[in-house]
């Protein structure tokens, strides 16, 4: 739990596949801002959208926090998904109560997923050459 000032902010870290998202929560009226744009403006899909407000309505608390977000890394689809943990981390700093509706969603949980890496001697990560009999 962090103080500035007299406004509290609430703060987590959030991480999916390569992306990294640090989110910083504050009470509010519902603006959500990702590097320096309006969360609509940097994503621009409606379903990204719908995915990192998840945690807000499962705590039924939507409109009620400003979001301020800096995201690196990986793509907007992944960059969500880390906001979306951040998100969910940072609610719980705001009020541990919430911890078991966010559990409960499985917001808390760090989809472990990564890229495979690509071997040597190999087109890719699973991919052969092609055999050929004769």
């Amino acid at each position: 739990m962090a103080t500035s000032g007299s406004t509290e902010r609430f703060y987590a870290t959030g991480r999916r596949k390569t992306s990294t998202a640090r989110v910083w929560l504050t009470p509010g009226s519902g603006k959500m801002t990702v590097n320096k744009l309006e969360f609509i403006d940097y994503f621009g899909r409606e379903v990204l959208k719908l995915l990192v407000e998840q945690p807000f309505e499962a705590v039924d608390a939507v409109s009620k926090f400003d979001v301020v977000a800096k995201v690196k890394g990986g793509g907007k689809s992944g960059q969500a998904g880390a906001m979306l943990l951040g998100i969910a981390r940072a609610l719980i700093d705001f009020d541990p109560e919430f911890r078991s509706a966010l559990k409960k969603h499985k917001f808390l949980t760090r989809d472990p997923r990564e890229k495979e890496r690509k071997k040597y001697g190999q087109p890719g990560a699973r991919k052969r050459f092609q055999y050929s009999k004769r």
